[in-house]
């Protein structure tokens, strides 16, 4: 969220646009009775709400939801890993884009250190999280050296380490296709460096490539631009505020939050999320290189609905 946008100035919304912890519960047990079995807590940054160990309560505590996660930055994750944990969280995923402080400013205008992330991702080991998920994006002339001291840093068995292609997520971030660093040009630099191991997707749509470490932990590098894989997408995102998006790159979002307020039932929710998923077309990955000639399509920003 750059700052010369997203400053003291920007209007963002009131408290009673945003959903309840309530509410999402009841999305969450709905969609859980349409199929998902996953739900991933993302952002923005999820860790600023306030209280949000009692979502995660409510969450875990729905019949059929066999995976809830959290992906954060890690700023306030010291404090609050042990709630998490104790509160039913199962997984946690931590964005480190590199270890060199200046080079993490530049890459997320954070105004916070590496050494706290570090701090963060210490207490979720402590705490009883492990394996715990890296993630990194890989931004050409500014972290791809980063790429293999990530990759030493977090080999062990207790981590998992996912590169990312830089996307171009929103309208905000300044994408250029020739700051993309491709997965094969990042599989390329880690195998230079060290034997890799492949290994079989966990299950069918997975987005990673993934490879076992001498080590005994894993890295992933996932191609969303260069090897796009609109084909097997099981994701939809819920924003703060209610609206549906079927596609990280999607323009606008089903609102639910109007009917949640004014006495949908659970199978009227049903109806409409499943007719949301039924009629999307949402190709955008695999249509980037066409539309970006163009490169006048609006997008939904990633803090309003996650990675």
């Amino acid at each position: 969220m750059p700052r010369e946008v997203f400053g003291p100035g920007y209007a963002f919304l009131p408290k009673t646009a945003l959903l309840t912890f309530e509410e999402m519960a009841r999305l969450t047990r709905v969609c859980i009775g349409l199929g998902v079995e996953k739900v991933r807590l993302t952002g923005g940054e999820p860790l600023l709400r306030k209280d949000l160990d009692r979502l995660v309560s409510l969450l875990a505590a729905i019949p059929g939801l066999r995976d809830l996660t959290l992906t954060t930055n890690g700023s306030l994750l010291a404090s609050k890993a042990r709630l998490l944990h104790d509160a039913g969280l199962g997984r946690l995923t931590v964005s480190l884009d590199s270890l060199d402080d200046a080079v993490f400013r530049r890459m997320n205008d954070a105004d916070f250190t590496v050494a706290e992330v570090l701090r963060g991702i210490d207490a979720a080991l402590a705490a009883g999280f492990a394996p715990v998920k890296i993630n990194a994006v890989i931004r050409r002339g500014v972290n791809e050296s980063d790429i293999v001291p990530l990759a030493r840093r977090f080999s062990g068995p207790e981590f998992i380490v996912r590169f990312i292609e830089y996307m171009d997520v929103g309208n905000t971030n300044g994408w250029r296709l020739t700051e993309v660093v491709s997965a094969a040009e990042i599989t390329a630099r880690l195998a230079a460096e060290f034997p890799l191991e492949p290994l079989r997707p966990n299950y069918v749509g997975e987005v990673a490539r993934r490879f076992r470490t001498r080590a005994g932990g894993e890295i992933g590098v996932i191609s969303s631009v260069t090897q796009p894989f609109c084909g097997d997408c099981s994701r939809a995102r819920f924003s703060s505020d209610g609206h549906l998006f079927t596609c990280l790159f999607a323009s606008e979002g089903r609102d639910l939050r109007t009917p949640l307020r004014t006495g949908a039932s659970d199978s009227q929710l049903a109806a409409i999320i499943g007719t949301r998923w039924q009629d999307r077309s949402d190709r955008y990955s695999e249509l980037r290189g066409r539309l970006s000639e163009r490169n006048n399509e609006t997008k939904v920003e990633m803090s309003a609905i996650g990675g």
